[in-house]
């Protein structure tokens, strides 16, 4: 079944107004019929069922059927993801998306070797935003993560500072056992930031930066690529907060 989102100001009397590229996408690309259902979202965590009543050039109306389910993670994480080189980022976006993750940040870190001047990374965002919605339809999720701006190693860390619990997971922390204790503790309705460090690893002025107020863990006893880590941490989170 496919998924739209829509703007809550578009509900209205037990039925959905879609406008936009989505009334391309469902009369020419999909071609979907008046009778066909697809799945709702508000992007603010009420999902329906619907039915298609009308369709013209300008607009597809839904009828609500019913309310569904929702498909979010229990608690809001944040993806702080060093950048990486080529075109990984997108890669990682689609992967954390689907792995229920809230937002993410990308961050410029000493080691990284991708250097982005405002203008190319704001391009690159917007790019970035496209893929989370396309992946968030994909999976049917409640909402769209959002990607923010591209920020330094430091005006990431004073935004993380803000969370119930931020999280870095460092090749040399203390090992599993102190890493489930932390993820055991994550209580449902936590704010959670993770950082990731880039192909070349966190610094040493980052380490220093951050280990006296965040919970250094460890992922396993591998070296993981900075597109890999992101997403065991996530699936870690998945696997303890998930019933």
């Amino acid at each position: 079944m496919f998924q739209f989102f829509v703007e809550p100001e578009q509900i209205l009397n037990e039925e959905v107004q879609i406008m936009g590229s989505d009334v391309n996408h469902i009369k020419n690309v999909l071609r979907m019929k008046i009778g066909e259902h697809v799945r709702v979202s508000d992007n603010q965590g009420a999902n329906f069922l619907c039915e298609i009543i009308k369709i013209n050039n300008e607009q597809v109306i839904l009828k609500i059927l019913e309310e569904c389910e929702g498909t979010e993670l229990p608690v809001k994480v944040t993806l702080f993801q060093a950048l990486p080189k080529g075109d990984k980022m997108e890669w990682v976006i689609q992967k954390a998306v689907e792995l229920g993750v809230y937002e993410i940040i990308p961050v410029v870190m000493k080691n990284c070797v991708v250097k982005l001047d405002a203008k190319k990374a704001e391009t690159k965002r917007v790019r970035w935003q496209a893929i989370a919605e396309s992946a968030a339809k994909q999976c049917k999720r409640s909402l769209i993560p959002q990607i923010g701006e591209v920020r330094d190693f430091s005006k990431a860390v004073t935004y993380a500072r803000s969370m119930d619990i931020p999280l870095f997971p460092y090749e040399q922390a203390r090992g599993m056992a102190y890493t489930r204790e932390v993820l055991h503790g994550i209580k449902k309705g936590a704010s959670i930031g993770i950082f990731i460090g880039p192909e070349g690893g966190f610094s040493s002025e980052e380490i220093e930066m951050v280990q006296d107020d965040m919970a250094l863990i460890s992922l396993g006893n591998r070296i993981l690529r900075t597109e890999t880590a992101g997403m065991v941490a996530l699936a870690m989170l998945i696997y303890e907060m998930e019933n």
